[in-house]
């Protein structure tokens, strides 16, 4: 079979013109947005009157004598999920997506966000708010100069401002005679008042010391060690961000969705720790575990969280010098710390080590990928089995995924909100189905789930993209070109020290190759029971070069407006590479451990490097993945285990048509019509 020429394939011309060339469907989620050109305006369900909110915020600016207000969405740490505590912009505007900024004049209100989330904002917002389809900070102030009068004053909460947001803001509008305002009292808090969500009380526990890679006096001595090696010799790090000072001291909690983190900030001296918290919320056990009660080196002295400002400008009235990350330090610290007594870097110490596993946390993270394998392939098999019955929608399936994880030794819940997606919805690279909007699974459309788990010993981050009908060519090309831009960039071997930015083309080429593309960045970081998305390793222009330990997820996609989307995630091991000939290189060794969609894999496009590759991933899931599903009697999953990662052959690109023509020749020759 593999010998067939392209010659004696016509059907196969017929169908790709056929996939190639099928009509849109229509999108009936646009019934569902809002419609501010009639009278009265259209609007769905979804939306929240913001009126109220914006008339006592205009109010509280007038106060202030501000011209303009800006709304971040984020939290006094960075954080990538905010509490509900901290959801400010969702309050003031109505719209619940991740991503976005809104500024508030006397007379008008706008929203700039990226195009993940056009549609949920016009599904949320209200017609007191403009959508403007753009992001970054110049769009913003180039709307500011045209709204507000010379003279006019620019409000933001420096809290809520990170070091480069401040000066890119600030060097805008320079010489533009606006004046941009640092105002330490939230005025969107004032207008909120009692119906404010409370902070989080939870208790703060550690980790015991088979989830962790270190002990936290290892880890405090070792960034001692860097900052005594430092050039300019810092005294001091500041640390920002939750999942800082959530590794650094190996503590947990619940403050924010998603990740176990808790509200703190810590300043670590060549001398003392301090750690800004809320003291109440530690248990005897835990106190003791920090040292709190002693004042040497190596004891954890537990101040009020609110009190981290004025300790620290307190501090830097001595000889010292503090170390900060300047991508994750808010403005407020930058405001307090004279300039003298700055060390700016791009990342903290804390932030660089964390990026880089030892042999513990390796060990780790593959162990809580290979149990996560098992509620992922129970999910796809309830589908395979219920889908065609056309009884599950996107909710209750992401629903059901999130009780399979929760099931899982370990499990500490969702690592983020299940991409559940099916048909046209899939091309919204970032969707998310809701209890009121949603479709159902077809077996005639593609479908995306895109999930991850947080366990004790590891968090998780896999998509998978799959079809139980009949694809269409164009969508099995589409699929396999992304398959083997993921593999392609696996299997990849590099030079050490590369950066991640020029490895990421290897990703996309299979879909240059024929003018294909996508939209999003191809991967990640992740973390030890932390964050999903850990910054700064993955393959992006601020990221680290790679070194070996670190994890980083590979996603390649492809996104068809209106149809279908493909994305093929994986979460990846930085190892050193074995060369036939000596050097300091190094590759990825796969952890996540789910078989693709078989149905889905044009064979043909397969060079045999590649098809070799993807044998021995489907051996290694056998090996890995079989025995656990095994020891749990999970019999049918294994069965579907084993089907799913047979050894795939090479074959001509007829073949894939080959049973199809002999039907047809059969049925035709019978006298039946097709």
């Amino acid at each position: 079979m593999a010998g067939i020429p392209w010659g004696y394939c016509p059907l196969f011309v017929l169908l790709s013109v056929c996939a190639w060339g099928h009509a849109k469907p229509v999108d009936l989620r646009r019934e569902n947005v809002r419609n501010c050109s009639t009278s009265p305006h259209y609007l769905p369900v979804t939306v929240i009157n913001t009126t109220v909110q914006l008339k006592d915020l205009r109010q509280q600016m007038h106060t202030w004598n501000l011209s303009a207000y800006i709304i971040p969405n984020t939290d006094g740490h960075m954080s990538e999920y905010i509490g509900e505590h901290d959801k400010r912009l969702a309050w003031i505007t109505g719209f619940t997506g991740s991503s976005g900024t809104a500024v508030v004049t006397m007379g008008k209100a706008g929203l700039w966000t990226d195009s993940r989330y056009w549609t949920q904002a016009e599904q949320e917002m209200d017609c007191n708010w403009e959508l403007h389809k753009e992001v970054g900070s110049a769009p913003i102030v180039n709307w500011l100069l045209t709204e507000i009068p010379t003279g006019g004053r620019v409000g933001f909460d420096p809290l809520l401002f990170s070091i480069g947001t401040w000066k890119t803001y600030d060097m805008a509008l320079q010489g533009s005679h606006r004046e941009l305002v640092s105002i330490t009292t939230n005025l969107v808090d004032l207008v909120w008042g009692s119906e404010r969500p409370p902070v989080p009380s939870q208790p703060i526990y550690a980790l015991q010391e088979a989830f962790t890679g270190s002990t936290w006096q290892e880890k405090v001595s070792s960034i001692r060690s860097q900052m005594q090696k430092h050039r300019k010799a810092p005294t001091a790090v500041l640390l920002s961000m939750l999942d800082e000072t959530a590794w650094l001291f190996n503590l947990r909690s619940s403050d924010i969705p998603y990740n176990p983190f808790f509200y703190s900030y810590a300043l670590l001296t060549d001398s003392s720790i301090r750690l800004f918290v809320n003291k109440s919320r530690f248990n005897s056990e835990t106190l003791q575990y920090l040292n709190s009660s002693c004042t040497g080196p190596m004891c954890v002295q537990l101040e009020d969280y609110n009190q981290v400002y004025d300790s620290v400008q307190a501090y830097t009235s001595g000889a010292v010098r503090i170390w900060i990350g300047t991508s994750n330090t808010m403005y407020a610290f930058y405001k307090v710390i004279p300039k003298d007594k700055l060390i700016e870097e791009t990342y903290s110490p804390v932030m660089v080590t964390k990026a880089v596993k030892n042999s513990k946390e390796q060990a780790l993270l593959r162990a809580s990928h290979v149990r996560d394998a098992v509620p992922v392939i129970r999910y796809l098999v309830w589908l395979e089995k219920n889908v065609p019955k056309g009884t599950v929608d996107e909710f209750s399936g992401a629903k059901l995924l999130d009780k399979f994880r929760g099931e899982e030794e370990f499990s500490s819940g969702p690592s983020f909100k299940t991409i559940s997606a099916s048909g046209l919805n899939a091309a919204l690279a970032h969707y998310s189905p809701s209890k009121e909007l949603h479709r159902k699974l077809s077996s005639d459309e593609m479908y995306l789930v895109d999930s991850g788990g947080q366990y004790w010993d590891g968090t998780t981050d896999i998509t998978r993209t799959v079809h139980w009908g009949t694809p269409s060519a164009f969508q099995k090309e589409a699929y396999t070109r992304v398959l083997i831009g993921n593999m392609d960039l696996s299997r990849l071997i590099f030079p050490a020290a590369t950066s991640g930015l020029m490895l990421e083309a290897f990703a996309r080429k299979a879909l240059w190759d024929v003018g294909l593309n996508y939209g999003h960045g191809t991967g990640h970081g992740i973390g030890n029971f932390l964050c999903v998305h850990e910054w700064p390793v993955g393959f992006h222009s601020s990221g680290l070069t790679m070194g070996k330990g670190m994890f980083t997820s590979i996603e390649p996609g492809y996104y068809q407006d209106g149809e279908f989307g493909i994305r093929l995630e994986d979460v990846a091991l930085v190892v050193e590479a074995k060369t036939k000939y000596p050097g300091t290189y190094l590759t990825f060794e796969v952890v996540s451990l789910v078989p693709y969609d078989r149905n889905l894999i044009d064979v043909s496009l397969l060079s045999s490097e590649q098809l070799q590759y993807l044998n021995r991933y489907y051996q290694t899931i056998r090996e890995k993945v079989g025995p656990e599903l095994q020891r749990r009697q999970l019999l049918e999953e294994f069965e579907w285990l084993q089907q799913h990662t047979e050894p795939l052959s090479a074959r001509a690109p007829c073949t894939a048509f080959l049973s199809s023509l002999l039907a047809a020749s059969t049925l035709a020759i019978l006298g039946w019509s097709i």
